[in-house]
């Protein structure tokens, strides 16, 4: 009996995953994970120092899923003088009844995009005041730009501040923002000449850099901000100074397991700046309702995200689906 899998270009897959269906999607993989539905083995890491490169390879399974998922996903900031992309990623999809290959997603990183843009949106709408106006972005990439689609779904902003090291870049992806159709009605986009000006006054800082010395102080914060660190997925990157933890109630980790080895709470452990019982919950936990979200309104809130295997399992199943359902891609022999 002859084997086929379909086969996916990034094209196919942006026509097929939206923002806010895969927001919906990873929500239920972070409660998934809190409640005893997923596996999610821990990540691998590979660089390739002579390049710059880094490789992060995810995976998981979520019970009772058609599929298990493998992503691999690699950052080489050399790559735009050569004329390619910095990022780059394929996800390979098996039949989780017989182990067989199911899809090959070759989405060129969008989906780990997409998820973490997810993630940090699911992060913002249960730790974030619902009244936050002032959005501060620490970092000017893709990933940047995709944290501000999803946000704008779950806290309609009046105001975004980019700030970046290249302030012609922190330049163009502001007008590049004020410029989408979907953004949330009378908003504007400002870049800003340092992080301290994108984060004194902000009701919601997110941190999209691969910096590997902290870039964000404790005492720029203001009552009832909410911080989302994502930049942070290797142990040697670090956007946050440990101060800024050890003011977070709650501190809020996308897996405890994973971000005591990288990720902004392992360099605040490694600091001494808290204990590991300062980690008051997994964003799992307040997504099934096992634990509460913000405490109070005035409350500085920190959510530390390095990314789960279960976020890209749940985002290319659905993408699956949807193909199978428009008979989108094609079909390759194996």
């Amino acid at each position: 009996m002859g084997r086929e899998a379909l086969l996916l270009d990034e094209t196919e897959i942006r026509r097929l995953l939206d923002a806010a269906s895969c927001i919906r999607a990873v929500e239920e993989a972070f409660t998934a994970c809190a409640t005893g539905r997923a596996r999610t083995p821990g990540v691998i890491h590979l660089d390739v120092p002579e390049s710059r490169g880094e490789i992060h390879v995810k995976a998981g399974h979520l019970s009772g899923g058609a599929h298990y998922a493998v992503k691999i996903a690699s950052a080489f900031p050399g790559n735009p003088a050569l004329g390619l992309p910095a990022n780059d990623g394929i996800v390979l999809a098996f039949d989780a009844r017989t182990g067989a290959p199911a899809a090959i997603l070759v989405d060129n990183g969008f989906i780990t995009d997409l998820r973490t843009g997810a993630a940090g949106a699911i992060a913002a709408r249960h730790l974030s005041r619902p009244e936050s106006r002032i959005v501060a972005v620490i970092g000017c990439g893709v990933q940047a730009r995709v944290q501000i689609e999803c946000l704008a779904l779950v806290r309609p902003f009046a105001e975004v501040r980019v700030y970046g090291r290249r302030a012609e870049r922190a330049r163009a992806c502001a007008e590049e923002m004020a410029a989408r159709p979907d953004r949330p009605p009378g908003s504007r986009f400002v870049a800003v000449a340092t992080a301290r000006a994108a984060v004194e006054g902000a009701d919601i800082v997110v941190t999209v850099t691969s910096s590997r010395a902290p870039i964000v102080r404790a005492d720029w914060l203001a009552p009832g901000t909410h911080v989302t660190a994502v930049g942070s997925d290797a142990p040697d990157k670090n956007e946050l100074e440990p101060g800024v933890l050890a003011r977070a109630e709650p501190l809020v980790a996308d897996s405890l397991p994973q971000c005591r080895r990288l990720g902004e709470i392992h360099h605040a452990l490694a600091a001494g700046a808290i204990g590991e019982e300062r980690v008051a919950a997994e964003l799992g936990e307040i997504t099934a309702g096992l634990k509460p979200g913000r405490l109070s309104a005035d409350a500085v809130t920190v959510c530390d995200l390095t990314g789960l295997g279960a976020q890209d399992v749940a985002a290319a199943a659905l993408v699956i689906e949807r193909a199978r359902a428009a008979g989108a891609g094609r079909r390759i022999a194996l």
